[in-house]
């Protein structure tokens, strides 16, 4: 079994900044990606930012230049740094991990709010 836990999330100002955790544990297998979603109410749930074992990264456009995703392989443990936040950046954020393209697991998420 596999289980990711998030934390770190909570309520911000706008232009501030939070930065949120996720710990894999169980079999992990690598290479891997792991990564963050979001989904704010009523919409559909959208990629925010990924990373590989290898070092290669993956944002949408609207965080990029603000956020930054980073990893320590040895403690399965993704960290996404969001700073300049702005109201549009509140929803739900998921933790992800894809192992041989097909295991897919995800976090029970934390919420992200902003505003003033």
């Amino acid at each position: 079994q596999v289980h990711l836990v998030e934390s770190g999330g909570g309520l911000v100002q706008p232009g501030g900044s939070l930065r949120l955790s996720c710990e894999a544990s169980g079999s992990i297998l690598r290479p891997n990606t792991m990564g963050w979603y979001r989904q704010a109410p009523g919409k559909q749930r959208e990629l925010v930012a990924t990373l590989t074992t290898g070092g290669t990264t993956t944002y949408v456009g609207s965080v990029k230049g603000r956020f930054t995703i980073s990893r320590e392989n040895a403690k399965n443990t993704v960290y996404l740094q969001m700073n300049s936040l702005k109201p549009e950046d509140t929803a739900v954020y998921y933790c992800n991990l894809v192992m041989i393209r097909t295991l897919n697991y995800w976090g029970q998420g934390t919420q992200v709010t902003v505003s003033s």
